[in-house]
Protein backbone atom coordinates (compact mmCIF):
# COMPACT_ATOMS: atom_id res chain seq x y z
CA UNK A 1 0.00 0.00 0.00
CA UNK A 2 1.76 3.10 -1.15
CA UNK A 3 0.83 6.76 -0.96
CA UNK A 4 1.16 8.18 -4.45
CA UNK A 5 1.63 11.93 -4.30
CA UNK A 6 2.57 14.30 -7.08
CA UNK A 7 5.24 16.51 -5.53
CA UNK A 8 5.24 19.84 -7.31
CA UNK A 9 8.64 21.02 -6.12
CA UNK A 10 9.99 20.91 -9.63
CA UNK A 11 7.14 22.91 -11.11
CA UNK A 12 8.28 24.56 -14.32
CA UNK A 13 4.98 25.69 -15.78
CA UNK A 14 1.62 26.81 -14.49
CA UNK A 15 0.12 24.34 -16.93
CA UNK A 16 0.91 21.71 -14.31
CA UNK A 17 -1.99 23.15 -12.32
CA UNK A 18 -4.38 22.19 -15.12
CA UNK A 19 -6.45 19.23 -14.02
CA UNK A 20 -9.89 17.79 -14.31
CA UNK A 21 -9.92 17.41 -10.53
CA UNK A 22 -11.47 20.47 -8.88
CA UNK A 23 -9.48 22.45 -6.35
CA UNK A 24 -9.76 25.69 -4.39
CA UNK A 25 -7.86 28.31 -6.43
CA UNK A 26 -7.45 30.58 -3.39
CA UNK A 27 -5.50 28.19 -1.16
CA UNK A 28 -2.25 26.31 -1.64
CA UNK A 29 -0.58 23.82 0.70
CA UNK A 30 3.20 24.06 1.01
CA UNK A 31 5.77 22.26 3.11
CA UNK A 32 9.06 23.98 3.81
CA UNK A 33 12.36 22.16 3.81
CA UNK A 34 14.25 21.98 7.10
CA UNK A 35 15.72 25.36 8.03
CA UNK A 36 14.01 27.28 5.22
CA UNK A 37 11.98 30.47 5.58
CA UNK A 38 8.74 31.16 3.73
CA UNK A 39 9.48 33.02 0.47
CA UNK A 40 7.45 36.18 -0.12
CA UNK A 41 5.07 36.80 -3.01
CA UNK A 42 2.70 39.71 -3.69
CA UNK A 43 -0.20 37.32 -4.42
CA UNK A 44 -0.02 35.70 -0.98
CA UNK A 45 -2.56 37.47 1.26
CA UNK A 46 -2.06 35.35 4.37
CA UNK A 47 0.17 32.53 5.56
CA UNK A 48 -1.54 30.05 7.89
CA UNK A 49 0.59 27.60 9.86
CA UNK A 50 -0.89 24.12 10.15
CA UNK A 51 1.75 22.05 11.95
CA UNK A 52 5.51 21.55 11.87
CA UNK A 53 6.69 22.76 8.42
CA UNK A 54 3.27 22.65 6.75
CA UNK A 55 1.47 25.87 5.78
CA UNK A 56 -1.51 27.15 3.81
CA UNK A 57 -1.02 30.11 1.50
CA UNK A 58 -4.17 32.18 1.06
CA UNK A 59 -4.11 33.68 -2.43
CA UNK A 60 -5.89 36.02 -4.80
CA UNK A 61 -5.77 33.17 -7.30
CA UNK A 62 -3.41 30.27 -7.76
CA UNK A 63 -2.82 31.28 -11.39
CA UNK A 64 -1.19 34.50 -10.24
CA UNK A 65 1.79 32.56 -8.86
CA UNK A 66 4.79 32.43 -11.17
CA UNK A 67 6.51 29.14 -11.82
CA UNK A 68 9.75 30.32 -10.20
CA UNK A 69 7.90 30.84 -6.90
CA UNK A 70 6.28 27.41 -7.08
CA UNK A 71 9.63 25.76 -7.79
CA UNK A 72 11.41 27.68 -5.03
CA UNK A 73 14.04 25.53 -3.33
CA UNK A 74 12.56 26.41 0.06
CA UNK A 75 9.63 24.08 -0.61
CA UNK A 76 9.76 20.35 0.05
CA UNK A 77 6.48 20.08 -1.83
CA UNK A 78 3.54 22.13 -3.04
CA UNK A 79 0.03 20.72 -3.19
CA UNK A 80 -3.34 22.02 -4.37
CA UNK A 81 -6.30 22.14 -2.00
CA UNK A 82 -8.36 19.44 -3.70
CA UNK A 83 -12.08 18.83 -3.49
CA UNK A 84 -13.42 15.29 -3.29
CA UNK A 85 -14.84 15.99 -6.76
CA UNK A 86 -17.68 13.51 -6.69
CA UNK A 87 -20.33 12.70 -4.12
CA UNK A 88 -21.03 9.05 -3.41
CA UNK A 89 -24.69 8.54 -2.72
CA UNK A 90 -25.42 6.30 0.22
CA UNK A 91 -26.79 2.92 -0.81
CA UNK A 92 -30.48 2.49 -0.11
CA UNK A 93 -31.14 0.88 3.28
CA UNK A 94 -32.60 -2.51 2.43
CA UNK A 95 -34.92 -2.89 5.40
CA UNK A 96 -35.17 -2.53 9.15
CA UNK A 97 -33.33 -5.47 10.71
CA UNK A 98 -34.10 -6.58 14.25
CA UNK A 99 -31.79 -7.32 17.16
CA UNK A 100 -32.58 -10.91 18.05
CA UNK A 101 -30.84 -10.92 21.42
CA UNK A 102 -31.57 -9.23 24.73
CA UNK A 103 -29.30 -6.99 26.72
CA UNK A 104 -29.27 -7.59 30.44
CA UNK A 105 -29.12 -4.82 33.00
CA UNK A 106 -30.72 -1.42 32.81
CA UNK A 107 -31.06 -0.84 29.07
CA UNK A 108 -34.41 0.89 28.62
CA UNK A 109 -33.96 2.45 25.18
CA UNK A 110 -37.25 1.69 23.37
CA UNK A 111 -35.78 1.33 19.88
CA UNK A 112 -33.01 -1.01 20.97
CA UNK A 113 -34.62 -3.89 19.08
CA UNK A 114 -33.69 -2.29 15.76
CA UNK A 115 -29.95 -2.42 16.39
CA UNK A 116 -29.01 -5.63 14.56
CA UNK A 117 -25.36 -4.58 14.60
CA UNK A 118 -25.35 -5.41 18.34
CA UNK A 119 -25.93 -9.10 17.47
CA UNK A 120 -23.37 -11.69 18.46
CA UNK A 121 -23.50 -13.86 15.35
CA UNK A 122 -23.38 -11.36 12.48
CA UNK A 123 -22.88 -8.07 14.34
CA UNK A 124 -20.11 -6.95 16.68
CA UNK A 125 -20.96 -8.97 19.81
CA UNK A 126 -22.07 -5.79 21.57
CA UNK A 127 -24.81 -7.69 23.39
CA UNK A 128 -22.37 -10.29 24.67
CA UNK A 129 -19.87 -7.64 25.73
CA UNK A 130 -22.42 -5.74 27.82
CA UNK A 131 -23.92 -8.91 29.25
CA UNK A 132 -20.67 -10.65 30.17
CA UNK A 133 -17.73 -8.24 30.26
CA UNK A 134 -18.67 -4.62 30.80
CA UNK A 135 -19.34 -3.83 34.44
CA UNK A 136 -19.89 -0.11 34.79
CA UNK A 137 -18.50 2.76 32.80
CA UNK A 138 -14.85 3.19 32.05
CA UNK A 139 -13.01 6.45 31.43
CA UNK A 140 -14.58 9.12 29.25
CA UNK A 141 -13.42 9.09 25.63
CA UNK A 142 -13.83 11.99 23.20
CA UNK A 143 -14.68 10.98 19.64
CA UNK A 144 -14.63 13.63 16.92
CA UNK A 145 -17.10 13.18 14.09
CA UNK A 146 -15.69 14.99 11.06
CA UNK A 147 -18.76 15.10 8.86
CA UNK A 148 -21.76 17.28 7.94
CA UNK A 149 -22.13 18.42 11.55
CA UNK A 150 -24.23 17.09 14.42
CA UNK A 151 -27.72 17.94 15.69
CA UNK A 152 -26.45 18.69 19.18
CA UNK A 153 -29.99 19.22 20.51
CA UNK A 154 -31.16 15.73 19.53
CA UNK A 155 -32.85 13.94 22.44
CA UNK A 156 -30.40 11.03 22.17
CA UNK A 157 -27.25 13.11 21.63
CA UNK A 158 -27.52 16.28 23.72
CA UNK A 159 -26.24 14.56 26.87
CA UNK A 160 -23.22 13.05 25.11
CA UNK A 161 -21.99 16.15 23.26
CA UNK A 162 -18.49 17.33 24.02
CA UNK A 163 -18.46 20.79 25.61
CA UNK A 164 -15.63 23.28 25.39
CA UNK A 165 -15.73 24.55 28.97
CA UNK A 166 -13.61 27.57 28.09
CA UNK A 167 -16.21 28.99 25.72
CA UNK A 168 -19.35 30.96 26.63
CA UNK A 169 -22.14 30.03 24.19
CA UNK A 170 -23.53 32.70 21.91
CA UNK A 171 -21.50 35.73 23.00
CA UNK A 172 -19.63 35.95 19.68
CA UNK A 173 -16.29 36.06 21.52
CA UNK A 174 -13.33 33.69 21.38
CA UNK A 175 -13.33 33.27 25.16
CA UNK A 176 -10.57 30.67 25.37
CA UNK A 177 -8.33 32.36 22.80
CA UNK A 178 -7.97 29.30 20.59
CA UNK A 179 -8.83 31.16 17.38
CA UNK A 180 -12.43 29.96 17.16
CA UNK A 181 -15.51 31.93 18.23
CA UNK A 182 -18.26 30.03 20.09
CA UNK A 183 -16.77 26.59 19.46
CA UNK A 184 -18.90 25.11 22.22
CA UNK A 185 -19.38 21.64 20.70
CA UNK A 186 -16.88 21.84 17.84
CA UNK A 187 -16.22 23.90 14.71
CA UNK A 188 -17.47 24.52 11.20
CA UNK A 189 -14.64 24.80 8.67
CA UNK A 190 -17.12 25.54 5.88
CA UNK A 191 -18.32 28.85 7.35
CA UNK A 192 -15.49 31.28 8.07
CA UNK A 193 -15.24 34.78 9.49
CA UNK A 194 -13.67 37.78 7.75
CA UNK A 195 -10.22 36.63 8.89
CA UNK A 196 -10.70 33.19 7.40
CA UNK A 197 -11.15 31.44 10.76
CA UNK A 198 -13.59 28.55 11.10
CA UNK A 199 -16.73 29.32 13.10
CA UNK A 200 -18.38 27.45 15.95
CA UNK A 201 -21.76 26.53 14.48
CA UNK A 202 -21.41 22.86 13.54
CA UNK A 203 -25.14 22.03 13.51
CA UNK A 204 -26.09 19.35 10.98
CA UNK A 205 -28.37 20.55 8.19
CA UNK A 206 -28.12 17.24 6.34
CA UNK A 207 -28.46 14.09 8.48
CA UNK A 208 -25.29 12.14 7.75
CA UNK A 209 -23.19 13.40 10.66
CA UNK A 210 -26.04 13.03 13.14
CA UNK A 211 -26.62 9.43 12.04
CA UNK A 212 -22.92 8.64 12.38
CA UNK A 213 -22.82 10.20 15.86
CA UNK A 214 -25.73 8.12 17.13
CA UNK A 215 -24.10 4.88 16.03
CA UNK A 216 -21.02 5.74 18.05
CA UNK A 217 -22.51 7.10 21.22
CA UNK A 218 -26.25 7.77 21.43
CA UNK A 219 -27.11 8.06 25.12
CA UNK A 220 -27.74 4.67 26.72
CA UNK A 221 -30.50 3.97 29.23
CA UNK A 222 -32.24 7.34 28.90
CA UNK A 223 -35.66 5.96 28.04
CA UNK A 224 -35.69 7.35 24.49
CA UNK A 225 -34.52 6.18 21.10
CA UNK A 226 -31.52 3.93 20.71
CA UNK A 227 -28.19 3.17 22.37
CA UNK A 228 -24.78 3.89 20.94
CA UNK A 229 -22.07 1.25 20.91
CA UNK A 230 -19.93 3.20 23.39
CA UNK A 231 -21.15 3.83 26.94
CA UNK A 232 -19.02 6.77 28.09
CA UNK A 233 -18.26 8.86 25.05
CA UNK A 234 -18.37 12.55 24.26
CA UNK A 235 -19.09 13.49 20.65
CA UNK A 236 -17.18 16.45 19.23
CA UNK A 237 -18.94 17.71 16.12
CA UNK A 238 -16.90 19.13 13.26
CA UNK A 239 -18.66 20.29 10.11
CA UNK A 240 -16.11 19.87 7.34
CA UNK A 241 -18.12 17.87 4.81
CA UNK A 242 -20.65 19.95 2.82
CA UNK A 243 -24.08 18.49 2.21
CA UNK A 244 -22.82 17.75 -1.30
CA UNK A 245 -19.95 15.72 0.17
CA UNK A 246 -17.27 17.80 -1.59
CA UNK A 247 -14.81 18.43 1.26
CA UNK A 248 -11.42 20.14 0.84
CA UNK A 249 -8.00 18.94 2.02
CA UNK A 250 -7.18 22.07 4.05
CA UNK A 251 -10.48 21.82 5.91
CA UNK A 252 -9.85 18.15 6.68
CA UNK A 253 -6.36 18.86 8.03
CA UNK A 254 -7.66 21.73 10.18
CA UNK A 255 -10.47 19.57 11.56
CA UNK A 256 -8.01 16.82 12.50
CA UNK A 257 -5.75 19.28 14.29
CA UNK A 258 -8.63 20.90 16.18
CA UNK A 259 -10.01 17.53 17.28
CA UNK A 260 -6.69 16.17 18.50
CA UNK A 261 -5.64 19.37 20.29
CA UNK A 262 -8.96 19.36 22.14
CA UNK A 263 -8.64 15.82 23.42
CA UNK A 264 -10.23 13.58 20.78
CA UNK A 265 -8.57 10.17 20.89
CA UNK A 266 -10.64 8.83 18.00
CA UNK A 267 -11.68 10.66 14.84
CA UNK A 268 -14.35 9.16 12.61
CA UNK A 269 -14.16 9.92 8.88
CA UNK A 270 -17.17 8.70 6.94
CA UNK A 271 -16.03 10.47 3.79
CA UNK A 272 -13.37 10.14 1.14
CA UNK A 273 -12.12 11.22 -2.25
CA UNK A 274 -13.12 9.54 -5.47
CA UNK A 275 -9.61 10.20 -6.78
CA UNK A 276 -6.03 9.94 -5.58
CA UNK A 277 -4.71 13.41 -6.37
CA UNK A 278 -2.85 15.17 -3.58
CA UNK A 279 -3.29 13.78 -0.10
CA UNK A 280 0.21 14.24 1.29
CA UNK A 281 -0.85 16.90 3.81
CA UNK A 282 -3.83 14.87 5.04
CA UNK A 283 -1.70 11.75 5.45
CA UNK A 284 0.99 13.67 7.32
CA UNK A 285 -1.67 15.21 9.56
CA UNK A 286 -2.95 11.74 10.52
CA UNK A 287 0.58 10.67 11.41
CA UNK A 288 1.27 13.91 13.30
CA UNK A 289 -1.84 13.80 15.52
CA UNK A 290 -1.29 10.11 16.15
CA UNK A 291 2.25 10.61 17.38
CA UNK A 292 1.77 13.92 19.22
CA UNK A 293 -1.74 13.56 20.67
CA UNK A 294 -2.39 9.80 20.63
CA UNK A 295 -5.30 10.03 18.18
CA UNK A 296 -6.52 7.18 15.95
CA UNK A 297 -8.34 8.05 12.72
CA UNK A 298 -10.99 5.56 11.59
CA UNK A 299 -12.18 5.88 7.99
CA UNK A 300 -14.77 4.38 5.67
CA UNK A 301 -13.44 2.36 2.74
CA UNK A 302 -16.05 3.73 0.29
CA UNK A 303 -19.16 2.51 -1.50
CA UNK A 304 -18.00 1.74 -5.05
CA UNK A 305 -17.73 -2.07 -4.78
CA UNK A 306 -14.11 -1.87 -5.86
CA UNK A 307 -10.65 -3.00 -4.83
CA UNK A 308 -8.92 0.08 -3.48
CA UNK A 309 -5.56 -1.67 -3.62
CA UNK A 310 -5.89 -1.25 -7.38
CA UNK A 311 -7.83 2.00 -7.59
CA UNK A 312 -6.56 4.18 -4.77
CA UNK A 313 -8.91 6.52 -2.94
CA UNK A 314 -8.04 8.85 -0.08
CA UNK A 315 -7.85 8.71 2.87
CA UNK A 316 -8.68 4.97 2.72
CA UNK A 317 -5.57 4.06 0.69
CA UNK A 318 -3.05 5.93 2.83
CA UNK A 319 -0.22 3.90 4.31
CA UNK A 320 -0.44 5.04 7.91
CA UNK A 321 -0.15 3.25 11.25
CA UNK A 322 -2.53 5.78 12.83
CA UNK A 323 -5.35 5.10 10.36
CA UNK A 324 -7.79 2.16 10.44
CA UNK A 325 -9.93 1.58 7.34
CA UNK A 326 -13.29 -0.16 7.56
CA UNK A 327 -15.41 -2.11 5.05
CA UNK A 328 -19.14 -2.79 5.50
CA UNK A 329 -21.02 -5.98 6.34
CA UNK A 330 -24.71 -6.88 6.20
CA UNK A 331 -26.93 -8.55 8.78
CA UNK A 332 -26.30 -11.89 7.07
CA UNK A 333 -22.63 -11.65 7.97
CA UNK A 334 -21.21 -11.16 4.50
CA UNK A 335 -19.68 -8.08 3.00
CA UNK A 336 -22.19 -5.48 1.85
CA UNK A 337 -22.63 -5.48 -1.92
CA UNK A 338 -21.54 -1.82 -2.15
CA UNK A 339 -18.45 -1.98 0.06
CA UNK A 340 -14.95 -1.25 -1.17
CA UNK A 341 -12.30 -3.74 -0.09
CA UNK A 342 -8.56 -4.30 -0.33
CA UNK A 343 -6.26 -6.96 1.06
CA UNK A 344 -3.58 -4.31 1.65
CA UNK A 345 -5.58 -1.17 2.32
CA UNK A 346 -8.77 -2.17 4.18
CA UNK A 347 -8.09 -3.40 7.70
CA UNK A 348 -11.35 -4.97 8.84
CA UNK A 349 -15.13 -4.83 8.44
CA UNK A 350 -18.04 -3.65 10.59
CA UNK A 351 -21.83 -3.54 10.18
CA UNK A 352 -22.89 -0.90 7.66
CA UNK A 353 -26.04 -2.16 5.94
CA UNK A 354 -29.39 -0.92 7.26
CA UNK A 355 -27.99 0.53 10.48
CA UNK A 356 -30.61 2.35 12.57
CA UNK A 357 -29.56 5.59 14.23
CA UNK A 358 -30.32 9.21 15.03
CA UNK A 359 -31.29 11.84 12.46
CA UNK A 360 -32.01 15.56 13.02
CA UNK A 361 -35.05 16.86 14.90
CA UNK A 362 -35.34 13.89 17.30
CA UNK A 363 -35.89 11.44 14.47
CA UNK A 364 -34.36 8.07 13.64
CA UNK A 365 -33.83 6.11 10.44
CA UNK A 366 -31.89 3.29 8.80
CA UNK A 367 -29.00 4.11 6.48
CA UNK A 368 -26.53 1.95 4.61
CA UNK A 369 -22.92 2.56 3.63
CA UNK A 370 -19.36 2.23 4.79
CA UNK A 371 -20.26 5.59 6.35
CA UNK A 372 -22.18 3.53 8.91
CA UNK A 373 -19.50 0.82 9.20
CA UNK A 374 -16.80 3.30 10.19
CA UNK A 375 -18.69 4.67 13.25
CA UNK A 376 -19.67 1.12 14.21
CA UNK A 377 -15.94 0.41 14.47
CA UNK A 378 -15.29 3.78 16.11
CA UNK A 379 -17.85 2.95 18.80
CA UNK A 380 -16.06 -0.32 19.52
CA UNK A 381 -12.70 1.48 19.61
CA UNK A 382 -14.06 4.06 22.05
CA UNK A 383 -15.50 1.44 24.39
CA UNK A 384 -12.26 -0.54 24.39
CA UNK A 385 -10.20 2.59 25.03
CA UNK A 386 -12.58 3.56 27.82
CA UNK A 387 -11.72 0.37 29.69
CA UNK A 388 -8.01 0.52 28.88
CA UNK A 389 -7.05 4.21 28.52
CA UNK A 390 -3.35 3.38 28.41
CA UNK A 391 -3.65 2.05 24.87
CA UNK A 392 -1.94 4.23 22.28
CA UNK A 393 -3.43 4.58 18.79
CA UNK A 394 -1.14 2.03 17.15
CA UNK A 395 -1.68 -0.46 19.96
CA UNK A 396 -5.45 0.11 19.91
CA UNK A 397 -5.59 -0.47 16.17
CA UNK A 398 -3.52 -3.64 16.48
CA UNK A 399 -5.73 -4.96 19.27
CA UNK A 400 -8.93 -4.34 17.28
CA UNK A 401 -7.46 -6.07 14.25
CA UNK A 402 -6.08 -9.05 16.16
CA UNK A 403 -9.40 -9.63 17.95
CA UNK A 404 -11.56 -9.41 14.80
CA UNK A 405 -13.82 -12.39 14.10
CA UNK A 406 -12.48 -14.25 11.08
CA UNK A 407 -14.87 -14.64 8.16
CA UNK A 408 -13.62 -17.07 5.54
CA UNK A 409 -14.75 -15.13 2.49
CA UNK A 410 -13.03 -11.98 3.77
CA UNK A 411 -9.55 -13.53 3.76
CA UNK A 412 -8.71 -12.23 0.28
CA UNK A 413 -10.40 -8.85 0.74
CA UNK A 414 -9.27 -7.48 4.11
CA UNK A 415 -5.98 -7.25 5.98
CA UNK A 416 -7.43 -9.16 8.94
CA UNK A 417 -9.97 -11.19 7.00
CA UNK A 418 -12.39 -10.35 9.79
CA UNK A 419 -15.18 -8.28 11.34
CA UNK A 420 -14.59 -6.12 14.42
CA UNK A 421 -15.83 -7.67 17.67
CA UNK A 422 -16.40 -5.74 20.90
CA UNK A 423 -16.51 -8.78 23.17
CA UNK A 424 -13.22 -10.23 21.92
CA UNK A 425 -11.52 -6.84 21.84
CA UNK A 426 -12.50 -6.08 25.44
CA UNK A 427 -11.29 -9.44 26.63
CA UNK A 428 -7.95 -8.81 24.98
CA UNK A 429 -7.78 -5.22 26.26
CA UNK A 430 -8.54 -6.17 29.85
CA UNK A 431 -5.84 -8.84 29.90
CA UNK A 432 -3.13 -6.38 28.83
Amino acid sequence: MKLLVALLVAVTSLSLFASEIRYNPKRLIVKLKEGQAMPAHHSVKKVQHLFERLYVLHLEDIKSLQSDFLSNEAFEYVEKDYYSSRTEKLPTAEKTVELNEKLSGDFNDPKLGRLWHFNNKTGMSVTKAYNEVINGKGAEVIVAVVDTGVDFNHEDLKEVMWVNEGEIPGNNIDDDGNGYVDDVHGINTLTRDSDGNATGNMKDTHSHGTHVSGIIGAKQNNGVGIAGVASNVKIMGIRTVPNSGDELDVDVVESFLYAAKNGAKIINCSFGKSHNEGGQAVSEAIKYIGEKYGTLVIAASGNSSQDIDRRLTYPASFENDHLMVVASTSNRGGMSYFSNYGKKNVDLAAPGSSVYSTTPNNRYSSMSGTSMASPSAAGVAAEVLSHNPELGPVELKRLLMESATKVGRFSSKLVTGGRIDLYSALQKALIK
